[in-house]
């Protein structure tokens, strides 16, 4: 099983180098790739949401699931699984950025940037596309750079999403952020 997904991985960056291969695309997706490096932009926009009094607790919410995806990602799961990253050599690859020097699996670019989409998209209608669309881009980009299997993001994408509908539901339980119809429902019954 696991000698097929590394066939598939392979021949899907293969692919990617093979038909996506741009000099645009080898300068905007370093750049792109960037943004997602400890979280970078998504931590610039947790620092924004909290200036506005409006957006303060999604940005609280936001923050608890970007440290619970790299407690889990980068901390747990990347030291138990201890993936290697693609072989360059494989199709004579030359880098775009520095090789990273941490596990592959799972991309931890991608578990934050879907980890932090996953609870903008909730409480923010208006970013839910954008935010998809960055993480999306952030995602692809580590494919691009070749170093990330497809494996590695689709395990990103699953952790980062898990871990926003865990910090979604928490703020819930304990009633940090109700939902709208759950404040809808207290209000009606208290005016009764």
């Amino acid at each position: 099983m696991f000698q097929k997904i590394q066939t598939l991985d392979i021949y899907i960056l293969e692919y990617i180098q093979s038909n996506f291969k741009s000099p645009f695309l080898d300068k905007t997706m370093p750049f792109v790739s960037a943004m997602g490096n400890i979280g970078f932009i998504w931590i610039a926009l947790i620092i924004i949401l909290l200036l506005t009094k409006k957006y303060r607790k999604t940005a609280i919410i936001t923050l608890g699931a970007l440290i619970m995806g790299t407690i889990l990602g980068e901390g747990l799961l990347k030291h138990i699984i201890g993936r290697q990253r693609p072989p360059m050599d494989l199709i004579g690859i030359k880098l775009l950025i520095p090789e990273p020097t941490t596990f592959s699996f799972p991309s931890g670019h991608t578990t934050s940037s879907f980890a932090a989409a996953g609870v903008i998209a909730k409480y923010i209608k208006k970013m839910k596309i954008p935010a998809f669309l960055l993480a999306g881009c952030i995602a692809f980009s580590r494919l691009y750079l070749f170093v990330h299997y497809p494996s590695d993001v689709v395990g990103g994408i699953i952790l980062g999403l898990a871990c926003s509908y865990t910090a979604i539901y928490i703020s819930r339980k304990t009633g940090f952020m109700p939902d709208k119809q759950e404040t809808r429902s207290y209000k009606s019954n208290t005016e009764k």
